[in-house]
């Protein structure tokens, strides 16, 4: 009986091992990777929402994720402003032309002054004599009046503080100013073209002799106190003249003269500089 007994353990236990097999092959994954490292069934069916159960909702993990997204967003008092976009900064007076600054010249000597002078009173000159021609293209076609031999024709001139006493007499075109031929008393061109161009607008250049006693002022003033005075001087002669003379300017009187000097002032109008202290 013993032996019996000892014949179905055995076989019993054989049965065992041989069930116990085939179900350690079933578990092994086919690729022969190790069991414990293969995610298990029952992880991945959470992730996958069943078949069955379509209309229920996302697992716990995914409604988690929602929650921590209103919990990091903003509070409505902290609303987010849009970045404003930044203005170029702009260089004041960048709009504006650069004034081009001269070097400073050196200084000229003696020479090279008389010498842009004399270019100068050249030029004035030729400009002078280009002016006179131009006036006698202009000048009327009738023929001076015809004065009666010995009569004068006497005008006062001024200009700034000279005061002219011409005389115009019938002549061969001498200019004497204080006993003194026009080259002489004044050697600038363009006083002695000044002098007389009203006899050039006027047609008597060459046909009248003309005397001048003149005084006060400097050069200037009195080449124009000159020119004043002969062209009143040629209205009296010939009263039609005194259209063209006025045109032309020659019968204004130019009073522009320098203001005095004022006691306790520097100049004019010019003022000492206050001083608090």
């Amino acid at each position: 009986m013993d032996d019996e007994q000892q014949k179905q353990d055995e076989t019993t236990q054989d049965e065992g091992a041989g069930a116990a097999g085939p179900v350690s092959d079933a578990t092994s994954s086919p690729t022969g990777d190790d069991p414990a490292s293969s995610p298990p069934a029952a992880d991945s069916s959470e992730d996958v929402p069943s078949e069955e159960g379509g209309d229920e909702g996302p697992s716990e993990e995914v409604a988690e994720e929602p929650v921590a997204e209103e919990v990091t967003s903003p509070e409505p008092d902290q609303e987010v402003e849009p970045e404003k976009e930044k203005k170029k900064d702009v260089i004041p007076g960048a709009d504006l032309e650069p004034i081009l600054v001269e070097p400073d010249k050196p200084e000229l000597s003696a020479e090279e002054k008389a010498r842009l002078e004399a270019e100068e009173e050249e030029k004035a000159r030729r400009e002078a004599e280009l002016a006179a021609a131009q006036e006698t293209d202009a000048a009327a076609s009738r023929a001076p009046a015809k004065m009666e031999k010995g009569a004068r024709f006497l005008a006062t001139g001024k200009r700034k503080s000279s005061i002219a006493r011409v005389t115009v007499l019938p002549g061969n075109g001498k200019i004497e100013i204080n006993k003194r031929d026009l080259e002489e008393f004044f050697p600038r061109p363009l006083h002695q073209t000044m002098v007389k161009q009203p006899l050039v607008v006027s047609g008597y250049e060459g046909n009248v002799d003309v005397r001048v006693r003149v005084h006060g002022g400097g050069i200037s003033g009195q080449a124009g106190a000159v020119r004043h005075g002969v062209a009143r001087a040629l209205t009296e002669i010939d009263a039609e003249l005194r259209g063209d003379l006025k045109r032309r300017g020659f019968l204004t009187r130019d009073a522009r003269v320098k203001e005095r000097r004022k006691a306790g002032l520097k100049k004019a109008r010019k003022r000492p500089q206050f001083s608090k202290r």
